[in-house]
């Protein structure tokens, strides 16, 4: 939930919270608990204390979740300043390429809880590099997909572009550009040998087209998840996974090139 006059987020769920603590606590604007949570929060709270910010145990947890718009807080509440996305830059870019990283790229998933579930899987796998379009660059991160990232939003960077397809172009040869697509051949536990000692850019499509066709003609290589019996010509039960779903699967197959490479 956002405080526009504040101009501030309010980051809740105990994991989220925890992470937000440890890996950057001079986000944290303001904190909010319950007496249950006093103690995991103590080193907290006096740091708070330190630089003069405001922290508060609250008896009532209605206003926990007055202030997160929420019931599923679990006890602590954060604000933090209105994240801010930087854009991406040739120099970001060329660190990719050195470093041989991985970057999502999102085309359009416009639901806040499948890019929490994305960047709980994306941190889970080691992807360090999100990529937005401009335009949603100040409304994707939210509450809920705060929380329902499970701490993995401090495990990540986020960038945003005027065009993915412009990102691609200048990608081409330097990363292995993979797009996933329903009507693609390759299967998706081919990533691994396909990525040729790069690193690899992993576009996922929003909840209701995929990936726009002008990506597609941008993309290296364009895999399917398999589904049961699909090798003997059989039809899938749905027709999809869930974008997240999707997501842990290919970000999975992606991370196998330390196998590959020993």
């Amino acid at each position: 939930m956002k405080n526009k006059e504040r101009k501030e987020l309010a980051v809740c769920g105990w994991a989220a919270v925890k992470a937000l603590c440890e890996k950057n606590s001079d986000k944290v604007q303001r904190l909010y608990f319950t007496k249950e949570r006093a103690k995991e929060l103590g080193a907290m709270c006096k740091m708070m204390a330190a630089n003069k910010k405001p922290y508060n145990m609250v008896e009532d947890e209605a206003e926990l979740e007055k202030l997160s718009g929420t019931p599923h807080h679990q006890g602590a509440v954060a604000m933090i300043l209105l994240p801010r996305i930087e854009r991406l830059t040739s120099d970001v870019v060329d660190e990719w390429i050195e470093r041989k990283e991985d970057v999502a790229i999102l085309d359009r998933v416009g639901n806040a809880n499948n890019l929490g579930a994305i960047v709980r899987s994306a941190a889970f796998f080691g992807i360090k590099n999100i990529v937005i379009p401009l335009d949603e660059a100040q409304t994707s991160i939210t509450t809920s997909s705060y929380r329902v990232a499970q701490g993995g939003m401090e495990r990540v960077r986020f960038f945003s572009v005027k065009s993915i397809s412009y990102l691609l172009k200048d990608l081409k040869g330097r990363m292995v550009r993979i797009g996933t697509a329903l009507d693609a051949t390759m299967r998706v536990d081919k990533i691994a040998d396909i990525r040729a000692n790069k690193g690899v850019a992993l576009i996922l499509g929003n909840e209701e087209n995929g990936i726009s066709d002008e990506v597609k003609k941008n993309c290296d290589e364009r895999v399917i998840i398999p589904f049961v019996d699909m090798d003997k010509g059989g039809e899938s039960p749905v027709e999809s996974l869930n974008v997240a779903q999707a997501a842990s699967i290919i970000f999975y197959e992606a991370s196998k090139r330390g196998v590959k490479e020993k």
